[in-house]
């Protein structure tokens, strides 16, 4: 019989643990409320789990029916219920008996010290060490004077009226539930407002409500960006496009370009064919020069088409930076290509000039030169005449 009596007490204390493990302390929950009676609010959670809240902790009268989210404090045994309360709602406390580790209080700063703040709760002095202030390092710890928070119960001693309280575990919470419910909600194509919180080389990284994106240097303007500080600063405010979403990787891709419109959606209707516009040389390569039309469009001009002679460098006609004309052959909108010339151009030009040449009187032809007339007969001297004095033996004639 004492075997058995000891069988159902362990089971009994089994169903018990499992009933109190089926919702966390601190955990939040949707549920439906059941009734309203004087000052406590029935919440059905589920699972034939019964929640109670306080009904002054509901800003507007709480209706039969009604949807609302509530967060365990803890499991009453005795009545079988779960004490709620709305999130970030502080539990009322009466004095050091309604005190326990673990649960959200509502503190006053009353002053501060060397460690941190001194508190009260409901007149229960407490103390909040300055690690525990915020979830940064907090240097003015005056500025809180006056200021109510709401506080994690991290040391409860009633017998040495040792009362410990945590703000930063409160906000590391809220922290954590924001960024679940992001994730949760993040998708492609959202717009976003976020702050620039840092820049890189390669980026910034925004804050989009409490997870942070990078917004990639090539995403950030549709002409070239050479670093994100021409664009954005630090604590800038700004709009951005969801484009790639790593819940696993914990990976966000935004873009701030996207923002504003496309360029090349009438680029054909800006840049006909055969029409000349001025740009500037962006970037020169070995086959041509890139030169930009306006941010984010650009086109190429080809080596062969820089020059009407032959050119060996590309450095040789034009440099980055310079202002150049230019003409467009053609373009392929899908591809984002627009080819360019300069040589077409500059043919142009030189066509009238060949023109007016060809009309001016030709050259007066240039005089006749004198014909030298081949000597007759045999040439006197040499060595072909007969040996005879000393004189003509060298071809002398004395």
């Amino acid at each position: 019989a004492l075997e058995g009596a000891e069988l159902d007490a362990l089971v009994d204390a089994s169903v018990s643990q499992t009933k109190v493990g089926r919702l966390e302390p601190e955990s939040r929950h949707v549920g439906k409320i059941l009734a309203v009676h004087a000052e406590d609010v029935f919440v059905e959670l589920g699972l034939r789990e019964q929640g109670v809240v306080p009904a002054k902790m509901f800003s507007e009268p709480p209706q039969v029916g009604d949807s609302v989210e509530v967060r365990v404090v803890r499991f009453r045994a005795d009545e079988g219920l779960y004490e709620l309360s709305l999130p970030a709602a502080a539990a009322d406390v009466g004095d050091w008996g309604d005190l326990e580790e673990g649960m959200l209080v509502e503190a006053k700063v009353t002053g501060t010290n060397s460690g941190g703040l001194e508190c009260e709760v409901n007149h229960i002095r407490g103390f909040i060490p300055v690690s525990q202030i915020d979830l940064y390092r907090v240097e003015k710890t005056d500025e809180y004077v006056g200021q109510s928070f709401t506080c994690l119960v991290v040391e409860c001693n009633p017998q040495r009226k040792n009362l410990v309280l945590s703000r930063r575990a409160v906000l590391e919470r809220e922290k954590e539930q924001a960024e679940k419910l992001l994730w949760d909600s993040l998708a492609p194509g959202q717009v976003r407002e976020g702050v620039v919180r840092r820049l890189t080389d390669f980026g910034a990284f925004v804050d989009i409500g409490g997870v942070d994106g990078l917004l990639h240097v090539s995403q950030m303007g549709w002409g070239r960006v050479k670093h994100p500080s021409e664009v954005v600063q630090e604590g800038q405010t700004i709009k951005v496009r969801v484009d790639k979403v790593d819940r696993d990787a914990r990976r966000i891709s935004l873009s701030y370009r996207d923002m504003t419109q496309d360029p090349w959606l009438d680029v054909e209707r800006k840049y006909p064919i055969n029409s000349a516009v001025r740009g500037k040389v962006v970037k020169i390569m070995e086959f041509g020069a890139f030169v930009e039309l306006e941010p984010g469009v650009e086109g190429l001009v080809h080596i062969s088409e820089l020059a009407n002679k032959r050119v060996w460098r590309v450095s040789d006609v034009v440099s980055e930076g310079d202002e150049v004309d230019v003409a467009v052959l053609s373009i392929d909108k899908e591809q984002r290509r627009i080819s360019l010339s300069m040589k077409s151009l500059l043919t142009a030009k030189e066509a009238p000039q060949q023109e007016d040449a060809s009309e001016e009187e030709p050259p007066a032809p240039e005089p006749a030169q004198k014909v030298k007339r081949k000597p007759q007969g045999p040439l006197k001297g040499g060595l072909g005449r007969s040996a005879g004095s000393a004189g003509e033996r060298f071809g002398l004639k004395w």
